[in-house]
């Protein structure tokens, strides 16, 4: 950790992450755009780079994506103990309003001014989403490499029914011959 970090209170992390777990609908897609404002930009608690590694690791790992890209960010810019406030800060909103909007929810399930409010929140939902695929896009297809594979991924992943988690296994050992190949030709 530099000094940075080290002066960042945990309460900071917590506030920080319940601020972005209370206003992000759709999960791990849709808070992309908002993490990257809070924790790349207004705290500096880490790179675009960091962000998008973390959030790699965090698809690839069990769990929600959310909470492991949390739980990362506050590992590194605290520790232990910055991982699990940053976590319990992300999820604490959620927990406080699904315990509180689900019994008024179900009695008001049928009602066609929530259908629509849930309808209009979705859209939101995917172009928010949609926004950080473009934004991921943008950062992450570099050369012809990259985009050969963000071609065959995309195709591969509408046409058959695999894991995701096998992807981004396969593109990180794609990524690493690469580079031992870039590496050795240096060298040569």
């Amino acid at each position: 950790m530099d000094n940075n970090d080290r002066r960042t209170s945990l309460i900071s992390l917590f506030t920080t992450f319940a601020m972005i777990g209370a206003v992000t609908f759709g999960g791990g897609y849709a808070m992309l755009p908002i993490l990257r404002r809070e924790i790349v930009e207004k705290h500096h608690w880490c790179t675009d780079d960091d962000l998008l590694d973390y959030f790699a690791v965090g698809q690839c790992t069990p769990g929600i994506i959310a909470v492991n890209t949390a739980t990362f960010i506050g590992y590194n810019t605290r520790g232990i103990f910055g991982g699990i406030i940053a976590t319990i800060g992300l999820v604490f909103p959620s927990f406080i309003i699904i315990s509180i909007i689900y019994n008024v929810l179900s009695a008001f399930q049928s009602n066609m001014y929530v259908q629509y409010a849930l309808s209009g929140i979705q859209l939101a939902v995917a172009v928010l989403i949609t926004i950080s695929v473009i934004n991921l896009a943008k950062k992450s297809i570099v050369d012809t490499l990259t985009a050969i594979l963000a071609i065959c991924t995309f195709v591969l992943m509408i046409t058959l029914n695999i894991s995701p988690a096998w992807f981004i296994i396969i593109g990180a050992l794609i990524g690493i011959s690469a580079s031992l190949i870039k590496e050795r030709r240096k060298a040569a």
